[in-house]
């Protein structure tokens, strides 16, 4: 048997290693032979000819002043890649786990013929889809005539020029401002909010179905952003004919196509089908159409599609339908999770809705027009105050009113803030056209949710000016908190508890047991 003395003797003496006479500073002249090999400026060999290694137990682990990586004065910052890939699991296995909860309570929700799809409905939403259309070409009948009226125009200050002088055309200079151009204006007007207004009442008094009815207000309103973007843009245009000293403020891109030759029917058909609210003569095209990334984007908004109305019926609606009885007996404890048990899914199905129009929709329409601006939004998850959100999440809106209703105010005399105000009452009376109407219950909730802003956007706005990091992210969380507890689920929740109020389900399924 082997002692422990033994063992100790037999493993210091395969730790020496003999003085190397050719070694010379902590390096060897002298070739290794088989079985050597260099450990620590020494070499060792074993029994069978395989290098070893020696490790000394000095090695300085500590070596100089280090911070924890997550602290305040840390030299870098760390990734947090880790952390999103974790919430985005937290996520869908929070939402997957109660939609198989509710599939356990209810069983199957999703039903296509459970659904009042009323044959008149169906008519009524078509017809207004190809009808709304007809006010933008009206609008190019209104301008044609305007262009013909500015073109004569300048045609007889010409001819004033040549034969009566500078008197007889200040007279025409005169006859000519106050003469064709407010009963333009007011031929625009009356089309625009026929447009609208025509839609709003077949809507709320015709059209039953809140889906099909949201999507009629939809389309009327976008044509009424067009219409009023193209009647204020030529307007402006219309100028610089017949002031000529004001088209050098002109943007360069504007000189391939003058005014009046941009009123035609490609360019406003153009504009019509274009992925923007603001319209111009021109706008920055690409070179090519890809066909393939066209089938890629409009996939996606076939299957985001389908995952919102999968969603919405197998988990909102059951939610929204339980949470009657808590509004009717005000009790607030249950209203309140409610609320937060319909944050979730409801962000959930507003970010799919996101991605769908404004990253899939959009670039698809973009690209088969070769439209070449595609900042459809920037970063707005990141929003360091509500009112970058509001800069940064629907850009075609943002271009819109700040070009037609925040600049022209500022220009005439307002004072930024009130101007900003006005943007929002705008937004907030458009808002409530596009849920009051369907849901045929006008209660001015989704235009206080947008007057409301004005206050949250004045609170966050000293954190976005701020440069300190906390400041930027106290900023962000109260963004979040407005936008998913307290925003969306308080409307939907509100609204669908009027139409239960006035009409009872658009289902045709009993209500499900709680």
């Amino acid at each position: 048997m082997t002692s422990s003395t033994d063992i100790a003797v037999a493993t210091t003496t395969a730790l020496e290693v003999p003085p190397n006479p050719h070694r010379a500073n902590g390096s060897s002249s002298e070739p290794r032979g088989e079985g050597q090999a260099a450990v620590n400026g020494h070499t060792t060999a074993n029994g069978n000819g395989v290098a070893s290694k020696k490790y000394r137990h000095v090695a300085a682990v500590h070596s100089r002043p280090k911070t924890s990586c997550l602290s305040h004065d840390s030299e870098t910052t760390p990734s947090f890649l880790g952390f999103r890939n974790l919430m985005v699991l937290v996520l869908i296995v929070g939402n997957l786990r109660l939609m198989i909860e509710n599939y356990i309570k209810y069983g199957v929700l999703i039903c296509i013929r459970c659904h009042d799809y009323r044959r008149h409905d169906i008519v009524l939403g078509l017809i207004l889809y190809f009808l709304v259309p007809c006010h933008l070409f009206a609008a190019y009948i209104i301008e044609l005539s305007a262009a013909e009226q500015a073109k004569g125009a300048v045609g007889r200050r010409k001819r004033s020029d040549a034969s009566n002088g500078a008197a007889r055309d200040k007279e025409l200079r005169k006859a000519d401002d106050r003469s064709p151009w407010t009963l333009i204006a007011l031929a625009h007007a009356v089309n625009a909010n026929l447009c609208l207004g025509v839609t709003s009442v077949v809507v709320y008094r015709h059209i039953h179905h809140p889906l099909i009815g949201t999507a009629s207000m939809l389309h009327a309103i976008i044509v009424w952003l067009k219409i009023c973007s193209y009647a204020f843009t030529n307007r402006d245009l219309r100028q610089t004919i017949l002031f000529p000293g004001t088209a050098a403020a002109l943007p360069a891109i504007y000189s391939s196509r003058p005014y009046p030759r941009n009123i035609t029917l490609k360019n406003l058909t153009y504009f019509w089908w274009a992925p923007t609210l603001v319209y111009q003569p021109v706008y920055p095209r690409s070179k090519h159409i890809r066909w393939g990334f066209v089938a890629k984007r409009l996939g996606e908004t076939a299957a985001l599609s389908m995952f919102m109305w999968i969603a919405s019926a197998q988990y909102a609606a059951p939610v929204l339908r339980n949470s009657l009885d808590k509004i009717q007996t005000m009790h607030l404890t249950s209203i309140v999770e409610r609320l937060m048990k319909l944050s979730t899914i409801s962000l959930v199905i507003w970010l799919a809705g996101f991605f769908a129009v404004f990253q899939s929709l959009l670039n698809a329409l973009a690209e088969v027009l070769m439209f070449g601006d595609r900042e459809f939004y920037t970063d707005w998850w990141n929003s360091p105050s509500v009112g970058t959100y509001w800069r940064t999440w629907n850009k075609p809106v943002y271009h819109f009113m700040k070009r037609h209703v925040f600049s022209p105010l500022v220009g005439r005399g307002w004072s930024p803030k009130v101007a900003s105000a006005m943007v929002f009452v705008l937004s907030g009376i458009l808002h409530e056209l596009l849920v009051g109407v369907p849901t045929h219950n006008i209660i001015g909730v989704a235009f206080m949710g947008m007057v409301v802003q004005i206050p949250l956007i004045a609170i966050t706005l000293p954190l976005e000016r701020m440069r300190s990091v906390n400041s930027k992210i106290a900023g962000n969380a109260i963004f979040w908190v407005s936008f998913c507890l307290v925003g969306q689920p308080l409307a939907a929740l509100l609204y669908f508890f009027a139409w239960q109020a006035k009409y009872g389900s658009v289902s045709k399924m009993p209500r499900v047991a709680r």
